[in-house]
């Protein structure tokens, strides 16, 4: 019983640490950290990491593969659908579709090169991440920024969903509760996909995690679920970078987890060449890592964009390191064929409440980094000394 409670407690070390780091932030910023304008901008302010980190986590599960060219991809991208829908004055839909097609091109480019030319990804991506910057850069011709962008397309992105069902104004307080509602339904859904997925894995023979272990992450999602939910309600409703960030990761989650395709990541990181001849096209797996992942850098230009209402040149500076920090603290092997939605889900908060946090305390900037080093080297140590527990059981 007491192994199992210590597994219990080692498997979602994580998710721990998460809630120790809010608890504390919320202690020394004296109840700041826990009001409702700071959860609405832990999402607004992350919702790239958690983005982006989603396309990583494919490219890393084939491999520790990573994708160095995402943040100044952010930058280019973002240049080209400005000077669309800004300088040209064209129709929104026109700039969406362009930087869409850009992502496609460049997916299919960067797939190429390094699934049927056998280029190292981290020297493809690094040329990009040298590149692309440049180019957007000269692509402005020396201006800071495009700007404004049109209200209805950064309001798709960055702003919050109406109150549905008329809420409450209790003490002065205004209650959305429509974030209410939503919280409940995914807190139903999630209670119900991991009792189920246990009885599932019981039903099948494989190892599954006890029934208190389940009890227990049941107990403290729905917590962290509803406290969200309630604090949103108090911000003005749930933000529509929520609802992207939401579909993409439920998206994701269930390719991974229930389909066979989303296995062949799993099995190329395990072991490329057995999966090789058991027949399975790997080189086109890993071509579709890197669409795929040009395709979610789009999607995360939609946000950084909207988030600042225009295209500047610093634009996704330093996010593929975000995106990595996100996925490896969350349980992402470094080495391939391990990790899940929800651990990097785990490890994108985390990050983003170490942010959070550090700037409500005032701390400077660069001691920011630091601490972000440490933690995401501390990530990997913990991977490495759990896996040798792990062989030597």
């Amino acid at each position: 019983m007491l192994n199992k409670f210590l597994n219990g407690l080692r498997d979602n070390t994580m998710l721990i640490v998460l809630v120790v780091v809010v608890l504390f932030f919320n202690f020394t910023t004296h109840g700041t950290m826990l009001q409702p304008s700071q959860f609405n901008a832990l999402i607004t302010q992350n919702a790239y990491v958690y983005v982006l980190a989603t396309g990583m986590l494919m490219c890393m599960l084939t491999g520790g593969n990573i994708d160095l060219s995402c943040g100044s991809f952010v930058c280019l991208v973002g240049v080209f659908g400005a000077k669309i829908m800004v300088t040209k004055g064209l129709p929104i839909s026109l700039g969406i579709i362009v930087m869409l097609l850009i992502g496609i091109v460049y997916g299919c480019l960067l797939g190429f090169i390094i699934a049927y030319v056998n280029i190292p990804p981290w020297i493809a991506t690094l040329a990009g991440f040298l590149a692309l910057r440049g180019w957007g850069v000269a692509l402005m011709k020396g201006a800071s920024n495009i700007s404004p962008l049109p209200a209805s397309f950064c309001n798709v992105f960055t702003g919050k969903m109406n109150d549905l069902f008329g809420g409450p104004r209790i003490n002065g307080v205004q209650y959305n509760m429509t974030s209410i509602v939503v919280g409940v339904v995914i807190c139903l859904v999630a209670a119900f996909l991991l009792f189920n997925g246990r009885a599932t894995k019981l039903k099948k023979g494989y190892q599954a995690d006890s029934l208190g272990t389940v009890i227990f992450k049941t107990v403290v999602i729905c917590a962290a679920i509803m406290l969200f939910a309630y604090k949103l309600s108090l911000a003005g409703g749930i933000p529509f970078a929520l609802l992207w960030v939401a579909g993409i990761v439920v998206i994701y989650s269930f390719i991974t987890s229930m389909t066979d395709f989303g296995r062949y990541f799993y099995t190329i990181g395990g072991n490329a060449e057995a999966t090789r001849l058991s027949g399975i096209d790997t080189k086109l797996i890993m071509f579709f890592a890197y669409l795929n992942m040009a395709i979610l850098t789009v999607v995360s230009t939609f946000l950084t964009m909207s988030r600042f209402q225009a295209a500047n040149s610093t634009a996704g500076t330093n996010y593929e390191m975000d995106a990595i920090s996100a996925c490896v603290v969350g349980g992402v092997s470094a080495y391939g064929g391990s990790g899940t939605v929800f651990g990097m889900i785990i490890g994108a908060t985390l990050i983003g409440a170490i942010n959070l946090g550090m700037s409500l305390m005032g701390i400077d900037a660069n001691w920011q980094k630091v601490v972000k080093g440490v933690v995401l080297l501390g990530a990997v140590v913990f991977e490495i000394l759990n896996n040798k527990k792990k062989a030597v059981k």
